[in-house]
C-alpha cells in the first residue's frame, strides 16, 4: 500500500475563486470510495436576504453570482411576482428573454474557449492554446462581446446587472442601441454557426453514460425563463412540486449540497436541455448541429460543450429575432402591489436548472427564501461521472494523468464552484 499527493495549481485561471480535492481508494484495480471535497466559505444569502424588501432582491440576488447573475435575478422577479399576482406584458417577457440569451452568450462562451477547450487540445491554458488558436479565441471573446452587450443594454452594465426590478425593468433601449445591436448580432452568425462544428471537431473522449437528463421544458419554445420540469425517465411537473421529488442533503466531505431526483443522481445543464428540448431548437440550429458528427440526445459527457455551442447559436439567433422585432413601450415596467405568499421561480442559468421558493409578508419583506443552483444539483452526477471516467481510462495510469482526467471531467460541467479551474488536489490510496 502506498499513498502519494499530488498538487497542481492552474494559474491562468485563479482569478475564479474556489479550492476542491479529490480522494480516491483503489482496491484490486477497483475506485472503492470517490469523495470530490468542495471548500467554500458560507455565504449565507439565503439568511440575509430575510427582512429585506421585495424590491431590493433582484439586486442582492444578482451578487451571489458574477457569470450568471441574471439567472438569480430571472427565478427570483418569477417567484416574487407570482406571489403578487402581477401579469407581466408582451414587452417585458420578451426583453426578459433577451436579458437570458445575452447570458448564455457570455457564460458559454468563456466556458468553451477559456476553460474547456484547453483540454481537448492538449493545453494547459487558454493563453498557451493562443498560439495556435487565436483566431478561435477572438471568435469566442467576440461572441461573449455581444453577451455582454445585451445585459449591458438591459442591465445597466454586464456584471452584476442593475435593470431589472419587480414587475419589468427600470430603463426600455433606445432605438439606437437596438439597432446596432442587431448588425452586430447578424454578422456573428456565421461565427456561430462555425463554432459548433469547431467544437464537434475537437476529437472528444468517447464517454458514454448512462444518466438523467433534467431541464425545464416549454411546449413553444426553447426554455429560458418559463417551463415545467421534465426528465428523460418519466418526470413532468410543475415547478411547485420541485421538492416532492427533489432532495437536496449535507456530505461529510464538502460544504456544497448534494441533490438526488427520486433518490438518484441526476444531470442539469446545457446537455440535459439539448437532450429533452432538441426539437425546440430552430430549424437553422438543427441543420447546423446535422453537419456534424455528433447527434443529440447524446449520453456522451463530454458533447457537453457542443451541446452549449449549440445553444450559443440558438441564443444569438433568438437574441436577434427579438430584437428585430422592437418596438419601444410606453412603460418598461408594471406596477406591482404587494401581498404575502409564497412563491416559486424557475429558470435555466447556463449551468442548469435554477430553483427558488420565496416567502413574503403582507407589506413584501421577504420571511424566507431557498435557493437551489444547478452546480449543487449536479455534484452527485459530477462524483458519478468521475468514478466511471476513471475506471474507464484505466487506474494503472500515473497519479498525473488521473489527475488531468479528473479535472477535464469536472470542467466539463462547469461548475459554478472553482474547485476545478483553480486548484485540484488528488490522493489516491491504492492497496494491493
Amino acid at each position: 500500500m502506498s499513498t502519494r499527493d499530488l498538487t497542481i495549481t492552474v494559474p491562468v485561471l485563479a482569478r475564479v475563486e474556489g479550492e476542491g480535492g479529490l480522494d480516491i481508494v483503489v482496491k484490486a484495480g477497483q475506485i472503492e470510495q470517490l469523495a470530490l471535497r468542495i471548500f467554500e466559505p458560507p455565504r449565507f444569502f439565503e439568511k440575509f436576504l430575510e427582512g429585506r424588501e421585495y424590491h431590493e432582491v433582484p439586486d442582492i440576488v444578482a451578487r451571489i453570482c458574477g457569470i450568471c447573475p441574471v439567472a438569480y435575478q430571472m427565478s427570483a422577479v418569477h417567484a416574487i411576482e407570482s406571489i403578487f399576482g402581477v401579469k407581466t406584458t408582451p414587452w417585458i417577457r420578451k426583453m426578459r428573454r433577451l436579458l437570458y440569451c445575452g447570458e448564455w452568450l457570455e457564460s458559454h462562451n468563456l466556458h468553451i474557449h477559456l476553460l474547456a477547450a484547453p483540454d481537448f487540445l492538449g493545453y494547459k491554458s487558454a493563453t498557451e492554446m493562443a498560439a495556435q488558436y487565436s483566431a478561435e479565441l477572438k471568435r469566442g471573446l467576440s461572441l461573449q462581446h455581444l453577451g455582454n452587450a445585451i445585459i449591458r443594454m438591459l442591465g445597466g452594465r454586464s456584471v452584476h446587472p442593475v435593470g431589472v426590478k419587480v414587475g419589468g425593468f427600470y430603463k426600455a433601449p433606445s432605438h439606437e442601441d437596438v439597432r446596432k445591436l442587431i448588425a452586430d448580432l447578424r454578422a456573428a452568425i456565421p461565427q456561430a454557426e462555425a463554432l459548433v462544428r469547431w467544437t464537434a471537431s475537437l476529437g472528444l473522449p468517447d464517454n458514454h453514460q448512462d444518466f438523467v437528463s433534467v431541464a425545464l421544458h416549454h411546449s413553444e419554445e426553447y426554455p429560458l425563463n418559463e417551463g415545467d420540469l421534465m426528465s428523460d425517465v418519466g418526470l413532468f411537473i410543475p415547478i411547485s412540486e420541485y421538492e416532492q421529488h427533489f432532495r437536496e442533503f449535507h456530505v461529510p466531505h464538502s460544504t456544497a449540497l448534494h441533490s438526488l431526483l427520486h433518490e438518484k443522481p441526476y444531470l442539469v445543464g446545457p446537455l440535459a436541455r439539448v437532450n429533452l428540448n432538441y426539437a425546440q431548437l430552430p430549424l437553422s440550429v438543427r441543420l447546423n448541429v446535422e453537419r456534424t458528427a455528433v447527434q443529440f440526445p447524446s449520453n456522451n459527457m463530454f458533447h457537453s460543450i457542443v451541446a452549449r455551442a449549440v445553444e450559443v447559436h440558438f441564443a444569438l439567433l433568438e437574441a436577434l429575432r427579438i430584437l428585430e422585432q422592437y418596438e419601444l413601450p410606453d412603460r418598461p415596467y408594471v406596477e406591482v402591489t404587494p401581498r404575502a405568499g409564497t412563491g416559486f421561480g424557475c429558470t435555466e442559468a447556463p449551468r442548469g436548472m435554477l430553483w427558488h421558493t420565496w416567502t413574503l409578508d403582507e407589506r413584501g419583506q421577504v420571511l424566507a427564501t431557498r435557493i437551489v443552483p444547478p452546480t449543487s444539483q449536479n455534484q452527485p452526477r459530477i462524483e458519478e461521472d468521475l468514478k466511471w471516467s476513471l475506471e474507464a481510462m484505466g487506474l494503472d495510469h500515473s497519479d498525473e494523468a488521473l489527475r488531468l482526467r479528473a479535472e477535464t471531467v469536472i470542467r466539463n460541467y462547469d461548475p459554478c464552484i472553482s474547485c476545478a479551474t483553480h486548484f485540484l488536489k488528488l490522493n489516491v490510496l491504492r492497496e494491493g
